[in-house]
């Protein structure tokens, strides 16, 4: 009887899942038809299924989350007690369902209108905002009450229908051996759970999330891909990532009291007269988890980092250990590097105020002045975690993602680094002079390189770990992390080679995003959990073009170059310093000055590598002054004190 019951319920929530889907993937077409005339004009018919497909992919999980609820209070209720007869409550969760989806769709139209987007992060601007004045817009302007009206038709219609459905006779067969039927019934149920948890996938890797669903080259059909209740899931974690934490640094009294003009001061830095002639192309690599620990002598057996470690040796490099990247995420790299801020917990790609101007210390900013266009290259997608949008309303010229140069999606991010490098490559001819931006995507999770294909020997590299990192408890997961370091490092050396033959005026600079996730072991010091390398590389450059072992960030790299290439009184704004000129550089958790690393806020040090004896006290006090200092100074800017202050 219980198994009768429970079969049955599973049939009638099937329905109601499936009724919610293709409620869904009508919405989403009836929309596309409607703004057909935002699409770019050389999108092409597969694009368009590919939104859609990866549109219904997403829909699984909305239809779920529906389908979820008659599951828990009506489909197990009624192994419990299969005589209670809940399937108006089954009806109800579908009607309140097919109200909240018919509400959010009429008003996506207007929401459209407005932003051109779906929903996003203005959703919750207007619920901070003059509620009465929104509310009384909502209803002068965008006519809240018949939307409302029209919405609650439309629900009685899809109801009649959804009813009609429900009441259809379900497929029941009496079971010779019940306990196998039910052990099988719950598998599947299960199966299909995760199916429609992850999008169509068994695993984060393979399936589809609001984060990675811009899955084509025009923004339109991007937008299309999200179904109204996963916008609105997107402009909830929008809205958890706007609001700003505290952070060990930010002098908030200070903040009180800082004036436009002494902002105005401390920015503003003056080139000292370039020592290098001015590259016609500057490439600006940031590696996915690029860190700093395979260049390190003791892991050289592993021969991941051959590739930069031989650029370093060469007379035109320069390269510093002491370097930090901007955060432990790549997003907080980036919108380091696009804005020039320090990391100070606040999620600057969400900031109504980094979309309405320019920041002065912006890495366009001098750029521009200096004559170059400012270009940004990504092997993921575009509206990944809203970092297109940023770049282009910060100056950037243009934006290009592994759908706009039309390369092959390999990894749930993207493209592989071979594809995304030979794409810029390409680019390259007859181009302006260009300052290029690259963020790769390939050392990064789902790691699927063919690594044999690249000559790189997985087992080989095993037998290596678990000799040279005993403390190791999954080497073959190392040697496979290492393999994908390994070919990153060979792309994008083999891209500076080639590229350095066919333009020589061109200058290269080569980072990190960040270097936790892929560890020497169980226990990695402070040093090898952080550090990413800086290597300088070009016509000109040489060992000592500056400091030996110089202390730097991510926010240093663009005054650095500025000083390098423009000329004397060049005048230009930027939170750091050069490279070279840091006491220590930092992130959200840790600082390296020239001798020590350590945890900020925190009396915890170590040497690093290549250091005997220092005064780690002395060291120490180098950090406060300036980490307060930078940090203060881009909270001020993110945060808007200068709108305050007028």
């Amino acid at each position: 009887m219980r198994l009768q019951s429970y079969l049955k319920n599973c049939q009638l929530d099937l329905r109601l899942f499936a009724f919610l889907f293709l409620l869904m993937a009508i919405y989403r077409l009836i929309f596309m038809v409607k703004y057909a005339g935002a699409m770019s004009a050389d999108v092409a018919l597969t694009e368009i299924f590919q939104a859609n497909w990866a549109g219904w992919r997403l829909s699984l999980k909305s239809a779920g989350g529906f389908t979820l609820l008659s599951f828990l209070l009506v489909t197990l209720p009624g192994i419990v007690r299969p005589k209670w007869s809940l399937g108006r409550l089954r009806l109800a969760i579908g009607a309140l369902a097919c109200f909240i989806l018919t509400v959010l769709f009429l008003a996506r139209f207007p929401y459209y209108e407005e932003f051109r987007m779906t929903y996003g992060l203005q959703v919750f601007q207007g619920w901070h905002d003059d509620r009465v004045a929104v509310l009384g817009m909502m209803v002068s302007e965008y006519h809240l009450l018949p939307g409302l009206l029209a919405a609650a038709v439309i629900t009685g219609l899809l109801v009649l229908g959804l009813k009609k459905i429900l009441e259809l006779p379900v497929w029941q067969k009496q079971w010779q051996q019940p306990i196998a039927v039910a052990a099988g019934a719950f598998v599947i149920t299960f199966l299909f759970m995760l199916f429609c948890r992850f999008g169509g996938g068994v695993s984060y890797a393979t399936g589809i999330n609001w984060e990675n669903a811009a899955v084509t080259s025009d923004d339109f059909l991007n937008e299309c891909v999200l179904d109204d209740v996963q916008a609105m899931y997107r402009a909830i974690q929008q809205e958890e990532r706007m609001k700003a934490g505290d952070i060990y640094g930010v002098d908030k009294e200070q903040l009180k009291t800082m004036t436009v003009e002494q902002v105005e001061t401390a920015l503003q830095r003056s080139a000292p007269g370039a020592k290098l002639s001015k590259p016609r192309h500057i490439f600006i690599v940031l590696g996915e988890t690029w860190a700093q620990w395979p260049l390190l002598e003791k892991y050289a057996p592993l021969h991941a980092a051959d590739g930069l470690k031989g650029l370093i040796k060469e007379e035109n490099a320069y390269y510093t250990s002491r370097f930090m990247p901007n955060g432990d995420f790549t997003s907080i790299a980036i919108t380091g590097m696009i804005t020039g801020l320090s990391e100070v917990n606040v999620r600057v790609n969400y900031q109504p105020r980094s979309f309405q101007e320019i920041y002065p210390t912006a890495l366009a900013n001098p750029f521009h002045k200096l004559g170059y266009q400012v270009d940004f290259w990504y092997g993921g997608t575009p509206g990944w975690d809203n970092i297109s949008r940023l770049a282009l309303a910060q100056g950037f010229d243009h934006f290009y993602g592994y759908p706009d140069f039309h390369a092959p999606k390999t990894n749930a991010w993207g493209t592989n680094d071979r594809n995304l490098f030979n794409a810029l490559s390409e680019h390259l001819s007859g181009e302006e002079p260009t300052v290029h931006f690259i963020m790769t995507t390939s050392n990064h999770p789902p790691y699927n390189i063919d690594l044999a294909a690249e000559s790189f020997d997985v087992d080989k590299t095993e037998n290596l770990v678990r000799e040279l990192i005993p403390s190791e408890t999954d080497p073959h997961n190392l040697a496979v992390e290492i393999g994908h370091y390994y070919y990153m490092d060979k792309v994008v050396t083999e891209f500076i080679r080639d590229t350095a033959k066919k333009y020589p005026d061109s200058l290269f600079v080569v980072t990190g995003d960040h270097a936790v996730r892929s560890n020497p072991g169980a226990h990695p010091t402070m040093f090898e959990f952080q550090s990413v390398p800086f290597v300088l590389y070009g016509a000109g450059v040489t060992h000592d073009i500056l400091p030996a072992d110089a202390v730097g960030g991510h926010t240093g790299i663009m005054p650095t170059l500025v000083d390098l290439i423009a000329p004397a009184g060049f005048l230009y704004d930027s939170v750091a310093p050069a490279i070279g000129e840091y006491p220590a550089a930092f992130n959200r958790d840790y600082y390296i000055t020239s001798h020590i690393m350590g945890q900020v806020g925190s009396a915890k040090t170590e040497l690093l590598p290549d250091v005997i004896e220092v005064d780690t006290a002395n060291e120490q006090l180098k950090v406060e002054p300036f980490l307060r200092r930078l940090r203060t100074l881009s909270y001020w800017l993110i945060m808007g004190g200068h709108n305050e202050e007028k």
